[in-house]
Order: structure tokens, then sequence, then C-alpha cells
């Protein structure tokens, strides 16, 4: 299968070259700058009247593919065409609504029959969850997501807990002790 053929880049301005040969000779070491040093001098190349391939050796790159995108993306963008682009794809984004449906099912025991489990692990809230409209393919990350946005954490006896409030055992019975300083230490 061929490669689809790239239109050339367009002639620079004086402002751009100038910006182009700054950029191109700076030397820094954050590894985003190096990115934009390497486009830089592929699009020099480039302009100078190199291949795609030459161009993508000047920058410091294996294959001419990319820096065809790239000339294609200065000749719309023109400067902008330096900076790294936001990455493809979306976040999937649960609502409110949604999230609170992931709590109430946490807040709700767990019945040894249905859900298999005494006690919520990630995976079996997971599982229940998924049964709700909505939230068929919500992954564990979000479900631990959520409840730490909610305060609550996992803790060593493999069950999560509200942050900051503890119940102890006394001889009065079951005592729920709250910690005054829980705001300040969830940030």
């Amino acid at each position: 299968m061929s490669q689809q053929k790239r239109a050339g880049l367009c002639k620079l301005t004086e402002a751009e070259r100038e910006t182009l040969e700054k950029v191109a000779r700076s030397r820094t070491e954050a590894a985003e700058a190096a990115e934009v040093v390497g486009r830089a001098r592929s699009l020099l190349a480039v302009a100078d009247g190199a291949g795609f391939a030459a161009g993508a050796r000047a920058g410091g790159r294996k294959s001419g593919y990319g820096v065809g995108k790239l000339v294609e993306r200065f000749n719309q963008d023109g400067l902008n065409a330096l900076q790294t682009q936001p990455s493809h794809g979306h976040r999937v984004m649960y609502t409110a609504e949604q999230r609170a449906l992931v709590l109430k099912e946490f807040r709700r025991l767990p019945d040894r029959e249905v859900d298999g489990t005494g006690t919520w692990s990630l995976t079996t809230l997971q599982r229940s969850v998924r049964k709700q409209p909505g939230l068929g393919y919500i992954s564990r990350d979000t479900i631990s997501g959520i409840l730490h946005e909610a305060g609550l954490t996992w803790q060593r006896d493999r069950t999560w807990c509200e942050t900051g409030i503890s119940v102890r055992k006394s001889k009065h019975g079951k005592q729920v002790v709250v910690d005054p300083d829980m705001e300040a230490k969830k940030s």
C-alpha cells in the first residue's frame, strides 16, 4: 500500500525563518523543549530544499512520514505547529448522577447471596455497579477515583472507610470518632 503524497512546505516569511532558527539553536534539557527543537530543525531542512526523510534525520527522527505531517500542520497553523498537540481520544466523564449511583451502590451493604461477598472490594463493587443502566463499562480505576473523591480510603483490613472517621470498640460499645483535622489532611 503506497503512502499519500504530501504537499511541500510553503515559503517561509523572514519572521518565521528567524523564529525557527532561534528555536533550532536552543540548547535545553527539557524533553518537550527538545521535541520543539527537533521540529524546528526538520522544518528548516525541508525549507532549504531537503526531502522529508532528510528533514527527519536533521530533527533526530527516523521516518519522513512524521515530518510530512509536521509540514502539513505548519502550512495550516504556522509556528503553532511546533508545539505538542493534545493527545487524541476523549476521557469518559461520568455525570454527577452516575457518580452518585456508584456511591449509593457502595453504601449499600452487600448481600452474600446476591453479591457473593460480605464486604466490597473494587472488583465485586464493579460487578454490582455495571448492572446499573449507563454504567456498563465503568472500570475499577474509575470507581476507585470516585471513592477517593468522596473521601473514602482503602484500609489494611481490605475494607473501604470514610477518611477521618473511625469506629472504636470500648467497654461501652462501639463509638464513632471523628478527626477534627480531617479536611486539612485530605488535601
